[in-house]
């Protein structure tokens, strides 16, 4: 028969001296911390936790030898022979529990927040991010019920299974931390099941949940480049208007017909008022001459929250120094010409979302789901000339590794590929009703490439670069791109994904994948295949340009070999849809030969330097040395010549 609850009673004071909760804090730290990452509220995030656990642990001790005195405890259960457990561990151990808890309990807006619940000052980890090792399923199942538990109940089913052997003293113990209802939060861990085979305590000391036992990941590099940059602009910047202020009278001289400063601009106010926000009708894509982002009409569940529309606009005109804004090569970060129009406002994991845009950029506006602007982003994207096949995803959040879309109206399809598997079937991305997509993990934050992810929305396919618009991939001639949609254009793109990292970050609208030639390779050694890869950006400028040498009887999914890249180049490009590419190639009986492949409108090749031959035709094959320089150029059907690319 379950055990009756009765309310906890007070207790005298413990005698705990400062260096007895020191020694115990040293002696069982592991145990404390694991005990506060736990309790944290998941929403913090894996990082997050492991810094807010260990800092927690390590504040737990009293500031002064009167603080330990007077402080009320909980005596400890008695151990296995009968004598009390060490009440410098019971001391620290509910501090402990007191301050995760607090750090999950919501805060009044005028509150000023409790320690748990800001960033810790120690300890500090710069450029990584640091989270438990991953363990199996059954942690992952528990992890998960785990998380959909109050805060005090989470702190009753890690004290029963971990702690506390009766449940009296869980319910006593929570009281003392100030649990208001600690019966409530006991029945909370009681419903809790763990897979058929597990013990609760074992899957609780496992790697999963143990923030002593880290693996590192570093931040988003690129960002981070961004954010110097921006921090040096800023400087000048300030180094030039504080020298302005310095000078007298008006300056360098008059202003001409500019209004004085701080003046009123109509547009300017315009801008920041959420009313005046343009929102498509729902079917405008349907009627559009070409359907793009100012199609899509407002969605979600805050398109109405007028405090949070305002603060976005009055944010994206005026990011404070504590708003991190990043912006795609090429994109202006400054403040809307007008109204823009709403494209999203909603809640998006642990943040609020609101994307914008003004015919010009798209712009993703996030703070975290309590309000608090202290850790706003803004992230811009330049998106002008987007149509149908550019415009059918926008990202609409990040967290761990993973990425969650929110889709164009158009999109009535949604699947998830694997390049590197051509042959995999595609796999059913859900949505809901407002196209917002369930997570998926994100190629641009993996370390390496044992996979790439990529979506397939309406028969388009685009895969993310790390940027707020996925860039899309296509296949064919540079005169007619089209979607990857056959097994050999899947293929080809097997072996060029891995090479996708080169242009993260640089603000790509679109790449495509050309096999431009196939040539019979010397000595029977079969056919080998030439591909072009072009990265073309939203700004026009700033492409990249690979071009690959795939060998015959490679594993699918391993990266072709480049033999030649350029940046700036309007090679494979609608431009100038010719090139020229070689390399040095040793055959199955040793012998090594200066192959060459010209794709577009090539009508001869020719050699010269340590290697001299021609052929009519795209292809030349002729004996070399090893490690032999040549010179590769080749005379289009117009008459005009072309050197190799490099």
């Amino acid at each position: 028969m379950e055990q009756q609850a009765t309310a906890p009673r007070p207790f005298a004071p413990a005698p705990v001296d400062v260096e007895q909760a020191e020694a115990a804090l040293i002696e069982h730290y592991p145990r404390l911390v694991r005990l506060a990452y736990l309790v944290l509220p998941p929403a913090l995030g894996r990082n997050r936790r492991v810094l807010t656990a260990h800092a927690l642990v390590q504040r737990s001790l009293p500031r002064n030898r009167s603080a330990a005195a007077s402080e009320t405890i909980v005596p400890a259960p008695r151990d296995a022979e009968g004598s009390p457990a060490d009440p410098g561990y019971s001391y620290v151990r509910q501090r402990v529990l007191r301050a995760a808890l607090d750090a999950g309990r919501p805060r009044g807006r005028w509150q000023l927040p409790r320690p748990g619940q800001l960033p810790p000052l120690l300890p500090q980890v710069w450029g990584l991010r640091l989270f438990p090792r991953s363990g199996g399923a059954d942690e992952l199942a528990l992890d998960q019920a785990l998380a959909a538990l109050s805060g005090p109940g989470r702190a009753a089913y890690v004290l029963r299974e971990l702690e506390l052997p009766g449940d009296r003293d869980v319910r006593r113990l929570l009281a003392a931390a100030g649990v208001a209802d600690p019966d409530a939060a006991l029945a909370e861990a009681v419903r809790v099941r763990v897979p058929a085979g597990s013990r609760d305590a074992s899957l609780l000391e496992s790697v999963e949940f143990d923030p002593c036992s880290l693996q590192a990941r570093p931040t988003d590099l690129m960002r981070r480049r961004q954010h110097t940059r921006a921090a040096l602009a800023a400087l000048a910047a300030a180094v030039v208007c504080s020298t302005l202020l310095g000078l007298p009278g008006d300056g360098w001289g008059s202003s001409g017909a500019a209004a004085p400063p701080y003046a009123q601009n109509a547009a300017a106010e315009q801008a920041l008022d959420p009313a005046r926000l343009t929102r498509a009708a729902p079917d405008a894509w349907k009627r559009a001459d070409r359907p793009g982002f100012a199609s899509w009409p407002a969605r979600g569940d805050r398109t109405d929250d007028q405090d949070l529309l305002r603060r976005a606009l009055a944010v994206w005109a005026r990011p404070g120094r504590t708003v991190q804004v990043t912006a795609t090569p090429g994109t202006a970060s400054g403040p809307a010409a007008g109204p823009p129009q709403l494209l999203f406002a909603g809640e998006v994991d642990s943040a609020v979302v609101v994307l914008l845009y003004d015919g010009l950029r798209a712009v993703r506006y996030a703070e975290s789901r309590s309000g608090d602007t202290r850790s706003a982003a803004l992230d811009f994207a330049r998106t002008d000339a987007a149509d149908a096949g550019t415009a059918t995803a926008l990202v609409l959040g990040r967290t761990d590794g993973n990425v969650r879309y929110l889709t164009a109206p158009w999109v009535t399809t949604s699947a998830v590929r694997d390049l590197l598997d051509p042959t995999a079937p595609a796999r059913p991305l859900h949505r809901d009703a407002t196209g917002v997509t369930d997570t998926l993990p994100s190629p641009a934050a993996a370390g390496d490439c044992r996979g790439w992810t990529a979506l397939e929305l309406g028969g388009h396919l685009v895969t993310d670069l790390g940027e707020l618009v996925p860039a899309r991939l296509t296949a064919g001639a540079p005169a007619a791109p089209h979607d990857v949609n056959t097994a050999a254009e899947r293929a080809g793109w097997a072996h060029t994904a891995c090479h996708l990292p080169t242009v993260r970050g640089q603000g790509v609208r679109s790449v495509n994948s050309w096999q431009f030639a196939t040539q019979a390779l010397p000595g029977a050694g079969g056919n080998a295949g030439w591909f072009c890869t072009r990265a073309e950006t939203w700004r026009g400028t700033g492409s990249r340009v690979l071009a690959q040498f795939q060998v015959p009887g490679t594993r699918p999914g391993a990266p072709g070999a480049v033999v030649a890249r350029a940046e700036d180049s309007p090679a494979c490009g609608e431009r100038e849809p010719n090139v020229l590419a070689g390399v040095l190639w040793k055959s199955r009986a040793g012998t090594w030969y200066a192959l060459a492949a010209g794709g577009g409108n090539v009508s001869s090749v020719a050699a010269t330097g340590g290697v001299r031959g021609s052929a009519l035709g795209p292809l030349l094959a002729v004996p070399a040395r090893q490690g032999a320089q040549t010179k590769l150029t080749a005379r289009l059907k117009d008459g005009r010549r072309i050197t190799a690319l490099r």
